[in-house]
């Protein structure tokens, strides 16, 4: 059987976490070393999946094949004379069609951008480039980045979206076409479409790694990375901010190149955030028994019926998505009049609500906003004592149906790849996150989602890593 072949088989049907194979690079790279494997192979194997699964799952925009052979043979010469860049040379990688590519045109879902060409990598493209990784080709995303979805479907069921903003890119995970890519995430766009296919994702502390371009549009924007495995992903994300950095006025991510060990959390915060009401009832049942597994391993499960502190977290949290709403609405109002004065026509209908969201507010609404996520962020600093870190789902449910029906939103604005109603607070508090494919829910993935403090994101890695290997995952 070849290896499209097996990937195909594993995807296709009902989705199981506990046997689900998604694709690796850290595991082969001590073939390259010893000359038994090489990038180049590797490469041909991912090319040979997608081959076979893109005309279903549609997650790529843009493969630039000569461009990703050329880079592979580089790296296979430097495994052969023992001098690999980093822990990502040689590996395929996927970029969100957001971020520039000097070798790609750059469309961010709109035809308002079609054929667009910058000739120039974005600052995280190139620092992969620099530490050798194979960049492959763009992964489609909704129109730039919000609501709207591109063809993308779920590669566990294609009448189900992929969820949204980060689609192709999730989906190529999912599908075991590339062992990582690049997401981004303004409210929900990394951690939900990893829930809905299946994936190890992080979105880092905010500004951890350097958005390039796009890091003065959107003052909730994080730079993630989805991955088949917790190594790819520190991997990636450890690279991007040791070449590119942070953002202008970040530190960056802080942590080893090394990813962390296992870490045994003591105490954790469930967060139910508004998305909690949101559950039905097997979802719930599901995060439940993860739950009930901590707690008979010792780990203490703390809610806000716990604490006054935790309660007052909770509170501040409660209109997320609406804060999400105005927030990214205002700074996005000129962009959106630009676009509208080029061409409405070509602005989906999600677009222009948020254009009409934008011109009925103004400078003091916008403050209002920013003054409530600055009490969020202070009310979550606040449980830094209570807790090793805290532990929610990474979405309200399986994906939904691809046409986006029954999809509500916040006020004024219509989602289509899924409601991010367990995502909009921990954006806001830009805080970091993580999620691991650890639920099955009608043959579909669902993720639990880990939260931590700001800069704290490698050992949140190593509560993730202990979580992998004593949790059993749950399927119902």
């Amino acid at each position: 059987m070849s290896v499209a072949n097996r990937q195909q088989t594993a995807t296709s049907g009902s989705y199981d976490p506990a046997s689900q194979k998604l694709l690796t690079f850290h595991d082969a790279v001590p073939a390259f070393r010893d000359g038994s494997d090489s990038p180049r192979a590797y490469l041909e194997r991912c090319l040979e999946v997608i081959e076979a699964r893109e005309p279903e799952v549609q997650a790529w925009v843009t493969i630039n094949r000569e461009g990703a052979r050329a880079a592979a043979d580089e790296a296979s010469a430097r495994y052969k004379a023992g001098k690999p860049l980093s822990p990502v040379d040689g590996m395929p990688i996927g970029i969100k069609d957001l971020f520039m590519t000097k070798d790609m045109p750059t469309e961010m879902g709109s035809p308002l951008f079609k054929g667009n060409e910058t000739h120039a990598d974005s600052a995280l493209v190139y620092g992969l480039r620099m530490s050798g990784a194979v960049i492959l080709g763009k992964t489609v995303t909704t129109e730039l980045g919000f609501s709207h979805p591109g063809p993308t479907r779920n590669p566990f069921d294609t009448n189900r979206t992929p969820g949204g903003s980060s689609s192709g890119s999730a989906a190529a995970i999912g599908a075991g076409m590339v062992p990582a890519t690049i997401g981004s995430q303004v409210v929900g766009s990394v951690i939900r479409p990893a829930s809905f296919c299946g994936n190890y994702a992080i979105k880092p502390t905010l500004g951890a790694l350097n958005r390039g371009e796009r890091a003065g549009s959107l003052s909730q924007s994080h730079i993630g990375v989805h991955a088949g495995s917790l190594e790819d992903m520190w991997a990636v994300s450890y690279q991007i901010a040791a070449t590119a950095g942070g953002d202008a006025g970040y530190p960056g991510l802080y942590g080893e190149e090394t990813p962390a060990g296992s870490k045994k959390p003591t105490h954790l915060i469930l967060l139910q955030t508004e998305g909690w009401e949101m559950l039905d009832g097997t979802t719930r049942a599901a995060f439940e028994q993860i739950l009930e597994q901590l707690r008979r391993q010792d780990i203490q499960i703390l809610t806000r019926a716990d604490s006054p502190t935790i309660d007052a977290c909770e509170v501040a949290m409660a209109e997320s998505l609406k804060l999400a709403r105005d927030i990214c609405c205002w700074e996005l109002r000129w962009t959106l009049r630009n676009l509208a004065e080029k061409d409405r026509s070509l602005m989906s209908e999600s677009l222009q609500q948020r254009l009409a969201v934008a011109e009925d507010m103004d400078l003091a609404a916008y403050r209002i906003a920013l003054d409530k996520r600055e009490r969020m962020r202070t009310r979550f600093r606040a449980l830094a004592p209570f807790a090793d870190g805290c532990i929610t789902l990474s979405s309200v449910g399986i994906a939904p149906a691809f046409d986006g029906s029954g999809s509500v939103g916040e006020p004024g604005i219509t989602h289509q790849t899924g409601l991010p109603a367990f995502n909009a607070a921990t954006s806001a508090l830009g805080v970091p996150a993580i999620s691991l494919p650890l639920m099955g829910i009608s043959g579909m993935p669902v993720g639990v989602q880990l939260v931590g403090q700001t800069h704290r994101d490698q050992e949140l890695s190593a509560i993730a890593a202990w979580m992998r290997e004593s949790v059993k995952p749950v399927s119902l």
